[in-house]
């Protein structure tokens, strides 16, 4: 199995977002992080990102949101653009995983239509419910006539424990992680906003975007547990770690 990292595009939010010493006016851009893995029993995609047209028109598709959330990145850097340089198109595509339902982390859903996608079932009815719309979840991004595979606890996609999903709530109710085992390199933890920037580990500081922050600490506690044993753990938004990582072509294996 391969794991190839991509971009779902790259935002311009607020420090204090994830930084709590932050001075209020500091903003920085955080990249949106998509993942390819290539195994034997078919090709999944962990996390979509956000849609293409938000890179020229943010405002009609998140409303106000974009002003707090704003769209940095070029036209064609998303993950379909990614997926187009390793030669591939949304119909080779066989599993879709969001690890939850905001914007920019299923923004590009629609495209996969012969996948089947894996999502929390606690992520999908919180996505259903009227009141959540608007609020980092927009049924433009999710509501497809896509096969959804709607998980309840840890599952091993394939049987054979090289992708297995695990319950990591706390940002928001549903939200999942992928455990995956590659041969050479060994455990990753694809945490998504689980863990959105690494500092979060080791600082005494919350995300301010947390669904529940004691439930989000109990999935942090799982996530260091991992990384102490030497698991790899990628982050949803972390600008720094986005620098270190081989991207596209440049495969994990």
């Amino acid at each position: 199995m391969r794991m190839h990292v991509l971009s779902g595009g790259r935002l311009r939010m607020r420090a204090s977002l994830y930084f709590a010493d932050a001075p209020k006016e500091r903003v920085e851009e955080y990249p949106c992080l998509c993942v390819l893995l290539r195994h034997r029993g078919g090709n999944v995609l962990f996390d979509t990102g956000c849609h293409p047209d938000v890179a020229h028109a943010p405002q009609a598709r998140w409303g106000d949101l974009a002003k707090a959330i704003t769209p940095v990145h070029a036209p064609g850097e998303d993950v379909l653009g990614g997926l187009r340089a390793l030669g591939l198109g949304p119909d080779d595509i066989d599993v879709v995983v969001n690890s939850h339902l905001h914007m920019d982390h299923c923004g590009c859903n629609a495209f996969f239509r012969k996948a089947t996608c894996h999502v929390h079932a606690r992520e999908l009815a919180t996505a259903r419910d009227p009141a959540s719309e608007g609020k980092g979840y927009f049924a433009a991004d999710w509501d497809h006539p896509m096969r959804v595979a709607a998980i309840e606890g840890e599952t091993d996609l394939f049987g054979d424990n090289r992708v297995v999903l695990l319950p990591l709530p706390g940002h928001t109710p549903g939200s999942i992680g992928a455990l995956v085992e590659l041969d050479r390199t060994g455990s990753h933890l694809l945490a998504g906003d689980a863990l959105s920037v690494k500092a979060t580990l080791t600082g005494a500081s919350m995300p301010r975007n947390n669904w529940d922050n004691a439930v989000f600490q109990a999935s942090l506690d799982v996530i260091r547990r991992l990384d102490a044993g030497g698991t790899h753990v990628i982050c949803g938004h972390d600008a720094a770690q986005w620098q270190s990582l081989r991207k596209g072509a440049d495969a994990y294996d």
